[in-house]
């Protein structure tokens, strides 16, 4: 493998029905693309050497004979090529016919698979011609001269990643074999079909691949029979498709009059990853045996994916950012909702700085408090301005807070902050880490004691991406008695925001958006000459989206700094140079093990995505451990 990436493809090659030599002709220059194209395992249709449609032609010896000449022919080829190729073809075994999938590299036949659903229906009569694999138990096979593996037990594999075989139906039943396949290693099923076109097919044959995909945490590869196929009752369209634990990566077009090649990568080590990681997940300790077969690992230096990856892999897609959105504010304010009866709070206090996070947190408690039914006076935003607030954020708190109905408190830190400096001895010219702290500190002391006044709950705005970084001042905005926007990484709080200011009146709107457009800042630092924000936090700890894209990575699925590396240059390739993604990706290390101790004692809050940062359940990791660093 590289990086975890195994490049695949989906034939579906030109035809014609009972010529084995043209349909193996066909083959071969697919066969020859992939190798140009560094494939590593391809897979063609069901019965591909022949044609599926051959019906009564099955029982015909000329058939059959050319169907092994022809697969002599393709195994000849294959002498010059790296590529593992699978392809269908009919086999008589001891006086039964079987629909098979060959597997083939370097010259050698590895093994062969047999069907083992027949469908037997309107469309289809297979079980007139073919038998299943499970009414024998010929473990090899006798193939030009050869004897070959044969079974449903089959597994290949080069020791890093493994892959088994099932044949259309076979899909199509309750427990598809592939289901036993990956309880036994295998990463990836290559599936040889031949299915037919019909109204609505296509989209429960797509969601059929998703599932078996997801459910076995597998890559899937599905490669269908196309247009050379017979028409006599039925129309096939040709379908390739891959797909990676639940979703498809890449898919051929429907009704191509021309052979079609769908090539995308795999990536095995994630689905490694997520097996760990899913206690239900185990090896098959039931009797059955499997038989492992040894391929070539066709291992290409260099390596370029085809595939492309998200750049903000927190974000929903905007084809469905209403029910996605509304789903993210629900579970905040369910878990807000949950707290504040539980207990019993008189209020919310929540800290405005004209930022994206404290805004979130308010829409949240302004959500929950209309949830509830209770008065959104109940509410009480506070703007604390220091020695770096800005008109800009300063107006944008102050109206955010009137527009959306809520209590308005000003409480000016500057004094106290003064006179903390003085009761410590510190020179409030020196602009250090003690000076901005000083601050974050004096309004989480605000905060908690209005609190304390109203019987209330001191609700935080910090986000994930912050949590990931330590990017929080220590029992300062670090700390809160509810954290709502916890298991909101910084890409996503945008998004959120975003969609929100959408629902609102053309007032609050407006505010929302001048938001989203001001810099990022804690603001503890004075402004510039110019009266705007002077610390810019993506200046002093880089992109966020950045960031959230190794956070990602990193916890989701435990990937190392290499591969995080080689994923994000694939990522943002055009956006930023490769020497800027690897310096930030560096910070992102040293910094997300340096701040663990200000995660090992936070706030209660609600998860929202697939990670969270929370030392009670989803990240436990030791304040001390010795960070990850990136190779040269």
């Amino acid at each position: 493998m590289n990086k975890g990436f195994v490049r695949v493809a989906a034939a579906v090659p030109d035809l014609k029905v009972a010529d084995c030599s043209y349909n193996i002709l066909k083959i071969n220059e697919l066969l020859q693309q992939a190798e140009n194209d560094k494939v590593q395992v391809i897979c063609f249709p069901e019965l591909s050497i022949t044609g599926y449609t051959c019906a009564d032609l099955f029982f015909q010896q000329q058939l059959l004979h050319d169907a092994l000449e022809a697969l002599n022919e393709l195994q000849m080829a294959t002498f010059s090529t790296t590529a593992v190729a699978i392809v269908g073809m009919p086999l008589h075994v001891n006086g039964q016919i079987f629909n098979v999938a060959v597997v083939l590299q370097g010259g050698h036949i590895l093994g062969i698979v047999p069907k083992t659903h027949l469908p037997n229906n309107n469309e289809f009569y297979e079980k007139r011609w073919f038998t299943s694999s499970t009414e024998t138990n010929v473990k090899t096979v006798l193939v030009n001269g050869q004897q070959i593996s044969f079974g449903r037990d089959l597994i290949f594999t080069d020791g890093v990643f493994s892959f088994a075989i099932e044949i259309c139906e076979d899909l199509w039943v309750p427990i598809p074999p592939s289901s036993q396949h990956v309880l036994h290693g295998a990463d990836i099923i290559f599936n040889l079909s031949a299915t037919n076109e019909l109204i609505g097919k296509h989209n429960y044959l797509r969601q059929l691949i998703e599932q078996q995909s997801a459910r076995c945490i597998s890559g899937y590869v599905y490669a269908s029979s196309g247009y050379g196929e017979s028409t006599t009752d039925v129309v096939y369209a040709g379908n390739g498709i891959i797909t990676e634990n639940g979703k498809i990566v890449a898919a051929s077009k429907k009704f191509v009059f021309e052979p079609q090649l769908v090539v995308s990568e795999i990536d095995v080590e994630r689905l490694q990853a997520d097996r760990i990681r899913n206690s239900n997940y185990f090896r098959d300790k039931s009797e059955t045996e499997y038989r492992y077969i040894k391929i070539e690992d066709a291992h290409f230096l260099d390596f370029k994916l085809k595939r492309k990856f998200e750049i903000h892999p927190f974000v929903p897609p905007l084809a469905t950012r209403d029910a996605n959105c509304e789903e993210i504010f629900s579970i905040q304010m369910g878990g807000l909702a949950k707290r504040w009866k539980h207990t019993n709070a008189q209020s919310l206090v929540v800290g405005i700085s004209g930022g994206l996070d404290s805004t979130l947190a308010l829409l949240v408690c302004v959500k929950t408090a209309d949830k509830l039914g209770y008065d959104r006076k109940m509410i009480t935003g506070i703007t604390m301005p220091g020695f770096g607030t800005t008109d800009r954020t300063y107006n944008n708190a102050v109206s955010l807070i009137k527009s959306l109905g809520v209590t308005l408190k000003e409480i000016s830190i500057k004094s106290a902050c003064e006179q903390h400096f003085a009761d410590i001895e510190h020179d409030a010219s020196v602009h250090d880490v003690t000076y901005e702290n000083t601050q974050a500190r004096e309004r989480t002391q605000i905060l908690m004691d209005m609190a304390n006044q109203q019987n209330g709950l001191v609700i935080g705005t910090g986000d994930l991406s912050e949590l990931a970084l330590g990017w929080a001042t220590y029992n300062g905005d670090h700390m809160s008695m509810y954290a709502v926007n916890s298991g909101v990484p910084k890409t996503l709080v945008r998004y959120l925001v975003d969609w929100a200011s959408q629902q609102l009146d053309k007032h609050s709107y407006e505010i929302l958006q001048d938001v989203l457009d001001t810099p990022v800042s804690p603001e503890l630092l004075p402004a510039d000459d110019k009266g705007e924000i002077a610390q810019k936090t993506e200046d002093l700890v880089g992109p966020y989206e950045l960031h959230d894209f190794y956070l990602y990575y990193f916890v989701r699925f435990g990937f190392s700094p290499e591969k995080i590396l080689f994923l994000a240059k694939n990522a943002f390739e055009g956006m930023y140079e490769d020497e800027v993604i690897e310096k930030w990706l560096k910070v992102f290390l040293r910094r997300f093990f340096a701040q663990q101790f200000k995660r090992s004692c936070m706030p209660d809050g609600p998860k929202v995505g697939s990670i969270n940062l929370s030392p009670r359940g989803d990240w436990r990791m030791p304040s001390d451990a010795v960070a990850f660093t990136l190779e040269s």
